[in-house]
């Protein structure tokens, strides 16, 4: 009987950080999301947050970036490639085009090479941050 409850209580932990996750407007840290469940109330363990959250993104269902060294996390309904503009201070996210695969292309190639994928994110600080100097 004790396998039930365990798997019970992972599939409410899991629904609990998928939910959290998905109210924040954000990127946020593993640490972050756990804080919050925290002082919500929740008991879920910091190491369960990271694989959940590790999981979400494998799956297509977050999106995740590195600023400073620290994973961040952000929801993600979209199912095709995508990209960001990313404040490095508080993390809002706004979801932006690229530039076109033509362009990605002809650079690699005038530098000869041949892309297998691409990563593009501009990180910068947005205007509360920028304000609050």
């Amino acid at each position: 009987m004790a396998a039930p409850q365990k798997k019970t209580r992972s599939t409410a932990q899991k629904a609990l950080i998928r939910s959290a996750l998905e109210t924040e407007t954000r990127f946020v840290s593993a640490k972050q999301l756990h804080r919050r469940l925290e002082d919500e109330g929740a008991s879920v363990g910091l190491a369960t947050v990271y694989r959940q959250l590790n999981a979400l993104a494998r799956g297509g269902d977050a999106d995740t970036i590195t600023i400073a060294e620290t994973q961040l996390f952000r929801a993600c309904a979209q199912t095709e490639h995508h990209h960001h503009l990313v404040c490095e201070r508080c993390g809002t996210a706004v979801e932006i085009d690229p530039p076109s695969e033509d362009w990605m292309r002809q650079i690699a190639a005038s530098n000869g090479f041949e892309i297998t994928h691409h990563v593009f994110e501009i990180f910068g600080l947005c205007t509360d941050c920028r304000a609050s100097g």
